[in-house]
Parts: C-alpha cells; structure tokens; sequence
C-alpha cells in the first residue's frame, strides 16, 4: 500500500499458471528492488516466467544498458518497462526502440499528489524524487522513441479507492502512444469508470487481481470474457 507494508501473496511462477486460466491480458513483472540494490535482472526468474507466461509478458526492473534488454527480450519477454533509466539514461529508449520497436518499450512513471497541487516523479521504488513536469516528461519520452506510457499513482496504490482519472485525461490529451493507468483500482466498476472517461487507455491493477473481500484475502481473480465486454463499454 502506497509502496510500503509489502504482503507477500504466493509463489510468482504459482501466480502466472493462475493467470493463464483467467485469460488474462496481459501481464507485467516488476522487480521492485534492483534499481535499488543495482543488481543485475534475475535472468533464470524471467526465463521462467516467461516460459509460463501464455500472455504478453513485460519485464521491468533493473535494466540499465542494450545488452541487458536483448538478453531479457531473447527470453520471451515482449516488453521492457523502465523507471530510473529513463531518467538516468534516456538514450537508451531510443535504442531499444530502434533495436526491437518502440511498441516493445514501456516507460513507467511513478507519481505523488502533492498536497496543495501539482505532482512530484519518483523512481527506486518510491524512494528517489525527480524533478521535473509528468505531463512534459511523458512527452519527451514518447520523443525519445517510448511505445507505451504506464502512470502510476502512489497515492492510491494498493488503497483499491480507484483510479486517477484526473492525471489520466492531462496525459492521454498530451501524446498520442498507448497510455495505460495503474493504481487504485479496487472494483470492476473502477476499470468501467476510467475506460468511460477514457476509452482509449488501458487499465492495469495489482491489489485488484490478488486480493478478494473487505479482509483482503489472498485470492487470485481475473474478470470473466463477459465482463471485460461489458467493462469496455462506455456506459
């Protein structure tokens, strides 16, 4: 919650054979603490993961060079999603993208609401502050040769009290690549809520899809082919 008081909620490769029942989406494997230790990607984790994996599987975690990002894409990893690097070496977006494609680069942008306006990026988990404008970063990104864009909330991370539709709208109006939000989604109704404002993003959750009841007990869960059809209505 809100990046802190971590709970663990089962074996990681246990999760993505779950998942594959449910007929999930997509799914994105993040290693929260390699920017932070420096250490290098868990090569014989992804490879499993991705040999699992029967959905697009992105990678994020810990990349910091080319030959990192080849190795992990030769995996089976379809897509690689960057945090610090993307502040750190902004050059290397460009490459990947022009190596394997801007739709296989994802850049993620951590956020916090600042208390009386504006909003502050962080990176290291939450422990890093950057300066800069969200709005502006999120479009030097796409310059830089970014394929898809993932925001994600802080504030309402894990607090399953819904999505941030406001900073959604600033950024979808701004660039033109995939846009997809994370953080706060608590309820089928939250993805339903943020695809009728914005129809074109997608709706990435955790909590959501591991916990279940008002005592958030550890259950994998994943909505119905029926749902999701009726989610992605605008209403």
């Amino acid at each position: 919650v809100k990046f802190k008081d971590p709970k663990y909620v089962g074996d990681p490769i246990n999760a993505v054979r779950i998942f594959n029942e449910k007929e999930s989406d997509e799914l994105m494997v993040i290693d929260i603490d390699a920017s932070i230790t420096g250490a290098e990607p868990n090569y014989t984790m992804i490879e499993k993961l991705a040999a699992e994996c029967r959905m697009p599987l992105a990678y994020g975690g810990g990349v910091k060079n080319i030959e990192q990002a080849r190795k992990i894409f030769a995996l089976g990893v379809e897509k690689i999603s960057l945090s610090s690097a993307a502040f750190d070496t902004p050059e290397l977006i460009t490459e990947m993208a022009n190596q394997v494609g801007a739709q296989s680069v994802v850049v993620v942008i951590d956020y916090v609401k600042k208390r009386f306006g504006g909003y502050e990026m962080y990176t290291h988990n939450g422990t890093k502050r950057r300066k800069g404008n969200i709005v502006e970063f999120a479009r030097e990104m796409e310059s830089l040769g970014a394929g898809e864009i993932i925001i994600n909330s802080i504030d309402r991370d894990g607090t399953m009290s819904g999505y941030d539709i406001e900073m959604a709208n600033k950024i979808r109006a701004e660039i033109s690549i995939p846009l997809t939000v994370l953080g706060g989604a608590g309820s089928h109704q939250d993805i339903g809520d943020l695809i009728s404002e914005q129809p074109v993003v997608g709706a990435a959750a955790g909590s959501l899809f591991v916990f279940k009841g008002p005592y958030r007990a550890v259950l994998i869960n994943y909505p119905e082919n029926s749902e999701k059809i009726k989610l992605m209505k605008p209403q």
